[in-house]
């Protein structure tokens, strides 16, 4: 599965929707998905969505789509 991750760079200021960035991560659940950005980096995550078919599809389009990997 393929989950889009909302996030602060940091977790030291609050979110603000100006700040927000976002990265494609693949893996088995959200929860998953959850605990390797925060083992991995210091990002402040505020929302992670998991995205269908369609929505993966369109996600493609953008020049922006990389899928991120982490060492587990």
């Amino acid at each position: 599965m393929i989950f889009k991750v909302y996030y602060q760079p940091t977790k030291r200021i609050n979110p603000r929707r100006e700040s927000t960035e976002s990265l494609y991560l693949e893996a088995d659940s959200e929860a998953i998905a959850r605990a390797l950005v925060e083992e991995q980096t210091d990002h402040n995550i505020e929302f992670i969505e998991k995205l269908d078919d369609a929505s993966l599809k369109y996600e493609q389009q953008s020049v922006n789509f990389q899928l991120t990997e982490f060492n587990k």
